[in-house]
């Protein structure tokens, strides 16, 4: 489609049968993202790519003239720039109908292109119905057309299912034209990855890999460092900025923008996420993320939806952070979850701790100001707010608002049961390790101290 779409056409078509409704609803949101109107019609029977084509013009009845492109949806390396080179042959060549063909070494599978001893397509004959002579040939038909509308309607109305599968072949419709003394060319893709379509999943894993791989050597050209290529994936809506460096084992995937100066990786995932200029992002996963200007991720971080890392923030090794935001210059640097909150700028946030936002029923939001600091292993109960300049002792539970440049102690207090290890556990290498420094302890309490002698 966005193929398509390159050629700027008045309409677009798509032909679908099986999983018709799953076709459809992609498609409806295919056109929101491509901003053009997409018309969807139906083959109910599959009779051949003839008959396809002619239920794509049975829903554009009033187009009876100028120009048709056809193409099959299982192309996925075809680009706009191919159909725009297939258009300007068929004007300025004056065809009626021109086919894009490649030559391959393994034509197994396709239609194979018949040209007579002057070099002009004669006819495509398919796999089924060729002799030896004609399987031979490694040109082949790749499916994708342009037709003069008003030759293409005519074909149709007269194609015939006398075939090895019984089926209307669009191909037919090149030899009704030639039969009738009109212009019929080809144009041949010097570049067959662009023309190869997927019938099986193997042949998509092996399309996909080579469609990555052109990625990957473009955003390379474009000034981006990559360590290790094979080893990136990226999706094609993926925007990088020069001077990016990307370690082994990244994927970028969902409109992920990383800018200028970034360092990505090694063995990260980012969907959907913003990563800004001078960010380091090591060994994450995330999803509908940002990541501010020299902040620093990982390792082992997790960036659930939602959430925000301002300028020179941190977030560190086995943290979570879901729907939060976190301010300029503050760190959440090790072991922590992060979820519903809005934490300020310069604060830091002690290892272990846990922002408790979920009661069973309902999600509520924690709120720390600027230039906190809280303890390590302390619980926020939500919602709670901690104020500018706060502290919290280490191993709190806090469950009341704290003022600003207050300390909150919310812990039990300490008491020592002296000898429960030896009285309860004894016989244990841990009430012989106490009998032992007790004892110890107590030969050093009896030895006389010289400046007293």
């Amino acid at each position: 489609m966005r193929a398509a779409v390159g050629v700027d056409p008045d309409h677009l078509v798509v032909v679908v049968g099986h999983g018709r409704q799953a076709v459809a609803e992609h498609l409806d949101a295919l056109s929101g993202d491509i901003d053009r109107k997409i018309t969807v019609a139906v083959q109910e029977e599959q009779r051949g790519t003839g008959h396809a084509v002619g239920c794509a013009l049975a829903a554009l009845p009033e187009v009876e003239t100028g120009t048709t492109v056809v193409t099959y949806g299982d192309v996925p390396l075809l680009d706009g720039d191919t159909l725009a080179q297939l258009l300007a042959e068929h004007h300025s060549a004056g065809n009626a109908v021109t086919v894009l063909t490649a030559v391959v070494p393994e034509p197994h599978g396709y239609g194979r292109i018949v040209r007579d001893a002057d070099g002009q397509v004669v006819s495509i004959v398919e796999q089924k119905d060729a002799t030896p002579e004609q399987a031979a040939i490694t040109e082949i038909n790749s499916g994708i057309y342009v037709f003069d509308t008003a030759v293409l309607r005519d074909g149709l109305s007269r194609l015939t299912t006398d075939n090895a599968q019984g089926e209307q072949y669009l191909t037919d419709v090149l030899a009704i034209a030639r039969g009738d003394g009109r212009p019929v060319g080809a144009l041949i893709c010097a570049d067959e990855w662009l023309v190869e379509g997927v019938n099986d999943r193997v042949q998509l894993a092996r399309l996909g890999a080579e469609f990555n791989r052109r990625l990957v050597e473009n955003w390379m050209r474009a000034g981006v460092t990559m360590i290790d290529p094979s080893s990136v994936w990226l999706d094609a809506d993926v925007a990088l900025a020069r001077d990016v460096l990307i370690e082994p084992n990244v994927q970028l995937r969902a409109g992920t923008a990383v800018y200028e100066g970034a360092v990505i990786g090694p063995d990260t995932t980012l969907s959907n996420c913003v990563v800004g200029p001078g960010a380091k992002v090591i060994r994450t996963h995330g999803t509908d993320s940002e990541i501010g200007e020299r902040a620093s991720v990982g390792p082992f971080a997790y960036l659930r939806p939602g959430a925000k890392l301002g300028t020179a923030g941190k977030i560190g090794t086995f943290v979570e952070v879901k729907n939060s935001e976190i301010g300029d210059g503050s760190k959440v640097p090790h072991l922590t979850y992060v979820g519903d909150a809005t934490i300020g700028e310069q604060s830091n946030i002690g290892a272990a701790s846990v922002f408790v936002n979920y009661d069973g029923v309902r999600k509520h939001r924690t709120v720390i100001g600027s230039h906190a600091r809280t303890g390590s292993d302390t619980m926020f109960i939500a919602p709670v707010t901690v104020g500018d300049g706060a502290y919290t002792a280490a191993g709190s539970v806090i469950t009341r608002d704290v003022p600003p440049g207050a300390l909150a102690v919310a812990r039990a207090q300490q008491r020592n049961v002296e000898g429960w290890v030896t009285r309860r556990r004894e016989g244990t290498p841990a009430a012989e390790a106490a009998t032992l420094a007790l004892a110890a302890q107590q030969d050093g309490d009896e030895t006389p101290d010289p400046k007293e002698q």
